[in-house]
């Protein structure tokens, strides 16, 4: 039998909204070539692998063409599939060892809650290629481990943005995400996220982005409860709560596709093994 497989939108209480994500169910180990080619055969911003652990699941994530160390939407898209397959129940708290260390997740009242570190992006020099790559008025420049957090004049500005990606590729980083205030009242701020250096040119729904902008925005606006939405195609709500080291990210999630990989898949990871060793 082969490993299960589902496609979740995540940060959408709707199909077909958010950021999709593929998520694996492994009963054993995978190397990472063949969980990188199914990554890249999924062709999703991210494909999440959880395998079964003692204290929890060890999760890894996959863009199509590397593997990050922090991804929001496939978490939350994990921990969805976790309570609806039955694998937790709907009390008990979904918990996660990844690159980033251990990651939890909770349900409350139909939303789904992950516990992740705070990222906060310090106040840089933007490089001549960002400020030529995006080519609209800039508020401020920050940058943590993973991206650059820009800071735009106006929602308006945001939503017009269309970034040179191959110049947004030459930088040393993972992505940019640029925010604005939001022009309605329904959310607190607005995002966009571009990561073309990692095989994604603009991400639907950010949630890692997000334990930047939380506490970003949370100084700004003096609250540490917020609303952020995305402004993608696709579009997403995230719920931020920031506390000193740590940030709650809260969304949503749907199921739309459930599957099991053939046993094809595994054959073609094994010739490959074997011509390697020889």
């Amino acid at each position: 039998m082969g490993f299960k497989l589902f496609h979740v939108d995540a940060f959408s209480g709707r199909p077909f909204g958010g950021n999709p994500a593929a998520i694996c169910f492994l009963t054993e180990p995978r190397s990472y070539i063949w969980m990188q080619r199914l990554a890249e055969e999924m062709n999703l911003s991210e494909t999440a692998f959880l395998l079964k652990e003692a204290d929890g699941y060890n999760l890894r994530w996959f863009t199509p063409t590397v593997e990050v160390e922090l991804c929001g939407h496939a978490t939350l898209a994990s921990a969805h599939i976790l309570w609806e397959q039955g694998y937790l129940e709907a009390d008990e708290e979904a918990h996660f060892s990844t690159l980033s260390g251990w990651l939890h997740a909770h349900q409350s009242q139909g939303w789904i809650e992950m516990d992740f570190p705070v990222e906060p992006a310090v106040e840089s020099i933007a490089p001549k290629e960002l400020i030529k790559a995006l080519d609209v008025p800039i508020t401020f420049v920050g940058q943590n481990r993973f991206d650059y957090v820009i800071e735009v004049d106006s929602e308006t500005s945001l939503r017009a943005l269309i970034p040179d990606l191959n110049l947004l590729k030459q930088l040393p980083i993972r992505g940019v995400s640029v925010t604005a205030p939001s022009a309605s009242p329904e959310y607190d701020f607005v995002s966009r996220f571009f990561a073309p250096a990692v095989g994604i040119s603009e991400d639907p729904v950010t949630g890692s982005a997000h334990c930047s902008l939380g506490p970003y925005w949370a100084k700004r606006l003096g609250k540490s409860e917020l609303i952020g939405y995305q402004a993608s195609r696709r579009g997403g709500v995230v719920r931020v709560r920031v506390h000193e080291e740590r940030v709650g990210i809260g969304g949503q999630a749907v199921t739309v596709l459930a599957a099991e990989l053939s046993d094809a898949t595994f054959l073609a990871d094994e010739r490959r093994e074997r011509t390697l060793a020889m």
